[in-house]
């Protein structure tokens, strides 16, 4: 058992104008950003820095004479393609940081074709510079996947799956302090969960009857800020601050924006999220109560096959603590595997451990 901080971050670091208390609201302000936006590949050569007027900025001009304000983002990006420190770039006034810029960008290494993501302004002629990545980088653009989150689960308010409620509890509105819908012009983060349709679970701990609720993150970026990520998991239940309580993860697919990216997306994601939104409530729970009735005879060997002895010995000890007896079944390996992997400071390793874990229950429902 774990919980589950992403959301609360979201949650508690996101400006009022990134957040949005259905898909549909989420779906039209991001509808508008792509129409204002487009992409193209120019050689680095033909980027230019120049500092603004004042001296306080630094606007980013193209081969067309028409300069970009970068984003903080797009500007850190800028930085690394020339090979000097954005941070620290940041730091010097702005006539000398665009020398740095451009030295990099057109002299001290071979010019390099860049991928660079536009918007013009709502109502003005101004350019916001969004994105500089490498040549061959796969957008998924994250209207795409709001609409398919919509296509596939509703408004995010009405159906199963909805912004997930208070301990439990339905939230009577959702507002902007309490959702778990978010973008802005560098990602989006979507939480939805069913708590209606809840799972039951016999003897899940110390004999007793238990409840969980299904759940999933979806996070994108199409500025190259991260990949495109789906995890889905089971839960007890959402803090006020977001926080998701007594997680068992399941299953993470993660698609990054390379060439093949878009292409990916309709063949894998998509798909995945059709399936889960038709999976029935009474489905997951046969293959948790398979996994409780499935009886290790050789736990050591079967927890050793997957994540090896030493962290077999560990994952037991977890198991001990917190359930107060022995690994006896699949599921409790879930468990067990599940409480090691908070130890786990990194996340890729802890994302990819977790991912081994799930797939003990994905063998049971094959």
């Amino acid at each position: 058992m774990s919980e589950l901080i992403q959301a609360s971050r979201q949650w508690s670091t996101r400006p009022p104008e990134e957040r949005f208390t259905s898909l549909p609201a989420m779906r039209e302000k991001l509808e508008e950003l792509r129409a204002y936006s487009s992409a193209k590949v120019i050689s680095s050569r033909q980027l230019s820095a120049i500092p603004t007027a004042d001296n306080r900025g630094i606007v980013i001009e193209g081969p067309n004479g028409r300069a970009a304000a970068p984003t903080n983002w797009a500007f850190g990006q800028l930085a690394n393609l020339s090979g000097a420190p954005g941070a620290y770039l940041r730091t010097l006034p702005a006539p000398l940081a665009a020398d740095c810029l451009n030295y990099g960008l057109r002299v001290e290494r071979d010019a390099i074709d860049t991928g660079v993501l536009l918007t013009r302004r709502p109502g003005t002629s101004e350019l916001e510079l969004r994105a500089a990545t490498g040549p061959r980088y796969g957008r998924i653009w994250n209207v795409d996947v709001v609409r398919a989150l919509e296509d596939r689960f509703g408004d995010g308010v009405t159906g199963d799956f909805r912004v997930p409620g208070e301990f439990g509890r339905e939230l009577s509105q959702i507002t902007t302090a309490n959702t778990t819908l978010f973008a802005g012009d560098r990602d989006m983060f979507v939480f939805l969960a069913d708590e209606k349709n809840r799972i039951e679970l016999p003897n899940r701990r110390d004999g007793k009857t238990g409840e969980l609720a299904r759940g999933f993150f979806v996070t994108n970026s199409e500025t190259g800020a991260g990949a495109l990520k789906i995890k889905t998991f089971l839960f007890d239940y959402v803090c006020a601050n977001r926080i998701v309580w007594g997680a068992h993860e399941l299953e993470e697919i993660s698609i990054r924006h390379t060439a093949s990216a878009p292409d990916r997306f309709i063949e894998e994601a998509a798909p995945a999220l059709l399936e889960y939104s038709r999976a029935s409530a009474s489905n997951v729970s046969d293959i948790l109560r398979t996994a409780q009735a499935s009886k290790l005879e050789k736990v050591d060997a079967f927890l050793a096959s997957r994540f090896g002895p030493r962290v077999a010995d560990r994952i037991k000890t977890v198991h001990m603590a917190e359930e107060g007896r022995p690994i006896e079944s699949a599921w409790d390996a879930v468990t067990g595997a599940t409480a090691y992997a908070r130890s786990i400071p990194w996340t890729s390793e802890r994302v990819e451990f977790e991912a081994t874990a799930g797939a003990i229950l994905e063998d049971l429902a094959a």
